[in-house]
């Protein structure tokens, strides 16, 4: 249960400034992306844990869908115990760590350059361990703002890779969206104050909450079920796609069951549509986070499907301080991480 309320953390005042620094990359990116096609990729790894890992969803839905390679996402721990077939010359690999201390993933950055593959690394700092054992390094320098960087660094880095390959695209039109985001991912901030503030009031005390996305923005669902309620608060919740929902998991939906659902603009928008049309029919405790809500300034609306994913883990990413106000449980609190060795 809540044990009381703290004031609500104000926005971070290096937000934009964080997301322009990514921002500047973007000629740096484009050169990695380039000479690796150029050379001939084979194969792309997109490497991480927690929310790192989750963060590269967005990419990997992406080019999973356009790119003539094929990619696969997944846990260092695992790439490095795995050590896939397909890895090696030829391959890009990219690793994904805020801290740029993981072990596993410093590891997996290690095993790819072994295997001659290029590596990748996106993390906080340029001195860290991970951005060391990588061929290059694209960084943020904040430990305030993180998924909006982070997913703007991957996302220009998929769109690299796919400019490069000859893929389909409205590139210039990307660009112009990318460029918009750091006042229009501030003002959904802005915009989603109050409806967070409702969300993280009414869950407060839940003794469960299930977490529902779809496509791209599974990532998001994921990462705000295990990271931030989980982790960061202790609460109990559960991750699940919302299309696979329908198959086994919405046999436990009672009208008091809370749920939350994330809804992006995206070719998987009418998963999360129908899973609304149902939670709304059978639940009273259902709540939605939609970018369709959302203004957005500067990003063309026939690009918004491709910007959902960033303004999700942006918004819900400021939903968990409200449930850190609420509730009165500092997100920095552990009981396990980072204490020690495990």
């Amino acid at each position: 249960m809540a044990t009381g309320s703290t004031p609500l953390q104000p926005l971070a005042g290096d937000f934009k400034d964080t997301i322009a620094l990514a921002l500047a990359q973007e000629e740096a990116v484009r050169g990695f992306a380039g000479a690796a096609v150029v050379a001939g990729v084979r194969s792309v790894f997109l490497v991480g844990c927690g929310g790192s890992l989750a963060g590269m969803y967005p990419a990997h839905y992406l080019l999973e869908t356009k790119a003539p390679f094929p990619v696969f996402h997944m846990n260092s721990d695992e790439f490095c115990r795995r050590r896939p077939a397909l890895l090696g010359e030829g391959s890009v690999v990219v690793v994904s760590s805020h801290s740029g201390n993981t072990k596993e993933t410093v590891a997996a950055a290690r095993i790819a350059r072994e295997a001659r593959a290029r590596v990748a690394a996106i993390t906080r700092s340029a001195d860290c361990p991970l951005a060391m054992a990588a061929d290059t390094a694209y960084t943020y320098d904040s430990d305030t703002t993180v998924p909006a960087p982070r997913q703007v660094l991957m996302g220009q880095l998929a769109h690299a890779l796919l400019e490069a390959a000859g893929a389909e695209g409205d590139y210039t039109g990307l660009r112009t969206a990318y460029e918009a985001l750091p006042d229009a991912l501030y003002a959904a901030l802005e915009e989603s104050e109050g409806t967070n503030h409702a969300i993280a009031t009414a869950l407060a005390d839940e003794d469960i909450t299930y977490v529902l996305s779809a496509g791209p923005n599974y990532g998001a669902g994921y990462a705000f079920a295990m990271c931030y309620l989980m982790e960061m608060q202790w609460k109990h919740a559960a991750s699940f796609h919302a299309g696979e929902f329908f198959h086994g998991a919405f046999e436990i939906l009672t009208q008091d069951q809370p749920v939350l659902l994330l809804l992006g603009e995206d070719a998987s928008r009418p998963i999360a549509e129908r899973a609304r049309a149902f939670l709304d029919a059978h639940t009273r405790k259902v709540h939605h986070i939609d970018t369709a809500a959302l203004n957005l300034p500067g990003v063309p609306t026939h690009l918004r499907g491709e910007i959902s994913p960033i303004a999700l883990a942006v918004v819900t990413s400021r939903l968990a301080r409200h449930f850190e106000a609420v509730r009165g449980h500092d997100l920095a609190q552990r009981r396990y991480m980072f204490q020690g060795d495990y």
